[in-house]
């Protein structure tokens, strides 16, 4: 007699190797080491991703909560009411103040992002001096002024970035869960 690998039940075996009680148990058992499996590749997997990887994904989450926090505001640079937001971007982007390129440590700072159209943005080259104009009506001087002067470089940590993913994948499912 020896236990089954699935239910722990004592069996006797018919045929070498037998790990289980009988077919029930062996699909069960199939299935719980194909799902085990899965875990593991997928830990494997984000265990390879490289930095940039993950400032990759960690932004596309940033910048999905920041056009629904913002889904009723119009175009910091112009103006321009929201659009139908019932396709992808909707003609929205999220529009930082002062650009990743330049200002990488503020790539998800609150208040350096900002729902914009795509057309002041993209084709506008994010139109800066509207966008400092409409910045200061909704944040104020003082915020400007201090995200104007933040310039200390940051080098971003694999378990920073996760911790933002995880942080805004959180707060945009609060925010669904609110405006639903």
């Amino acid at each position: 007699m020896k236990p089954c690998a699935h239910c722990q039940t004592p069996f006797t075996p018919q045929r070498m190797g037998q790990r289980v009680c009988g077919p029930l148990c062996a699909s069960r058992y199939v299935k719980a080491a194909k799902k085990a499996e899965a875990v593991q590749t997928r830990e494997r997997k984000a265990a390879l991703k490289r930095i940039p990887d993950l400032i990759r994904e960690a932004q596309v989450v940033f910048n999905r909560w920041i056009r629904a926090r913002d889904h009723d505001q119009p175009c910091i640079s112009c103006g321009t009411p929201p659009p139908d937001l019932s396709q992808l971007h909707a003609g929205r982007d999220a529009g930082h103040y002062r650009s990743t390129g330049s200002a990488s440590h503020l790539r998800f700072h609150e208040d350096n992002c900002h729902a914009q159209c795509v057309r002041c943005n993209q084709f506008g080259a994010g139109r800066a001096v509207d966008y400092r104009i409409g910045l200061v009506g909704r944040i104020g001087v003082g915020r400007v002024e201090a995200l104007e002067s933040m310039n200390v470089p940051h080098k971003w940590q694999r378990d920073e970035l996760l911790a933002i993913r995880a942080t805004y994948t959180e707060k945009l499912k609060q925010l669904k869960k609110e405006t639903a």
